[in-house]
């Protein structure tokens, strides 16, 4: 099964700037998310994006808002239209005249799969966050203090343990910390900090 979009382009820059309300986004994510444990990580990721916008970006409440949207929306078709990922939603935010660049974001969550390359900053966050946030997820429902405690060394030893949350593409976790110019180490310490307060 090819989830390749076959396309770069994404919205239409006449929309930058448009975004859902944070209702339009909460409804559709419960209207198209039925899955508990895939809802909880497009939020744990979109807190991510949002802190990672405010904190390190240093962007206004409206551009965090746009990170935070990509972040929550970016996995919304997988649990009832895996075959369509992300094809659909992109759809249904272009049919919605939402801002271009969170769309490509969007498109752009998993190069290797999709074929489109992260290019802004947006777009870069937004795939490195990705698999890092649910294996950090998965490690922190195996202890018993949850991400009390965490360290950067545990998530490590759990990352070089090919069983551990396997389904988790080391390769493109490497991939993503690069394109974004960062460490890994720095990328596993924001998520520990961030995610455990959400």
């Amino acid at each position: 099964m090819s989830l390749l979009l076959n396309r770069n382009s994404f919205g239409n820059t006449a929309n930058t700037g448009n975004v859902l309300s944070k209702d339009e986004a909460s409804l559709l994510l419960n209207e198209w998310v039925l899955n508990e444990k895939l809802r909880i990580h497009m939020m744990q990721v979109a807190h991510l994006m949002k802190s990672w916008a405010a904190e390190k970006e240093k962007l206004n409440e409206a551009d965090q808002w746009r990170w935070e949207m990509a972040g929550l929306l970016h996995d919304a078709d997988w649990d009832q239209w895996p075959d369509q990922h992300c094809n659909k939603i992109i759809t249904e935010l272009e049919h919605r005249h939402i801002d271009p660049e969170i769309i490509h974001a969007i498109a752009s969550h998993g190069p290797n799969h999709f074929g489109v390359e992260p290019v802004s900053m947006m777009d870069k966050m937004l795939y490195a966050f990705d698999e890092l946030s649910g294996l950090i997820h998965a490690y922190s429902l195996m202890r018993p203090g949850g991400y009390d405690g965490m360290e950067l060394k545990g998530v490590k030893k759990r990352l070089k343990e090919k069983s551990f949350a396997a389904n988790v593409s080391r390769e493109e976790i490497g991939d993503a910390c690069n394109r974004a110019g960062l460490s890994l180490d720095e990328v596993i310490e924001f998520i520990i900090t961030h995610q455990s307060s959400h």
